[in-house]
């Protein structure tokens, strides 16, 4: 799973950064134009995004957003324990808020219950789809009760296939989702793991149900 921390204090940053990076890949940025940038071109599981930027501040980040109609959860970090800033944030579509300073079990207790909030992440972290399981914390896949072994990345884009079943996701979605924005490889890539996704999954028959739709990308439907 991916996480943006938007945040101008730098030594903060790169705290929550490596707080962060045991449990997820974690990117950063330090001024509301940059942040906004990295959630308007990449696909984040979550935001934590503070409210007092320089160039753009927390709140006009989380406008253009939800104005993009990105429902990635955002979780604001303020100095502010004003109940107006609290209401403003939550209003703009924030998700919840954290007032600093605050401790790092607090931090990730909060990061926890809104990925299990919006679906992302489950209290087992195993995600299903018939009879395919994915285990998260050890990034182990089985497939009818057996072991099927899969790279990091293909995990990674068979975890975002499974969590958006039903959904279209385009090339450039899947292409975000698993290299990156600023990743040296072209997004023809993706092509290539769907290939290598689907025979992993052929002996099992499931690789039927990993749709193209041609022109666009990719479905997971029966």
């Amino acid at each position: 799973m991916r996480i943006l921390v938007v945040e101008d204090n730098r030594s903060l940053l790169e705290s929550i950064k490596s707080i962060l990076s045991n449990e997820f890949e974690v990117d950063g940025a330090e001024n509301g134009e940059d942040g906004l940038f990295l959630a308007l071109q990449n696909i984040y599981d979550l935001i934590v995004l503070d409210v007092m930027l320089p160039e753009m501040d927390g709140f006009e980040v989380i406008q253009h957003i939800r104005e993009a109609d990105i429902r990635t959860p955002v979780l604001f970090l303020t100095a502010k324990d004003s109940l107006e800033d609290r209401v403003k944030g939550l209003d703009f579509g924030g998700d919840d808020y954290l007032v600093k300073p605050f401790q790092a079990p607090e931090l990730q207790a909060r990061i926890r219950a809104l990925l299990r909030r919006s679906g992302s992440l489950t209290r087992s972290q195993t995600i299903r789809y018939k009879g395919i399981e994915l285990f998260g914390k050890e990034k182990e896949v089985m497939i009818d009760e057996t072991p099927v072994r899969l790279t990091f990345k293909q995990y990674e884009m068979l975890e975002y296939i499974i969590q958006n079943k039903g959904a279209i996701l385009t090339k450039e979605q899947l292409y975000d989702r698993v290299w990156g924005f600023d990743s040296d490889t072209t997004i023809a890539i993706v092509e290539v793991f769907v290939h290598h996704l689907r025979k992993k999954m052929e002996p099992f028959g499931y690789h039927k149900d990993l749709q193209t739709v041609r022109g666009i990308g990719y479905m997971l439907k029966e």
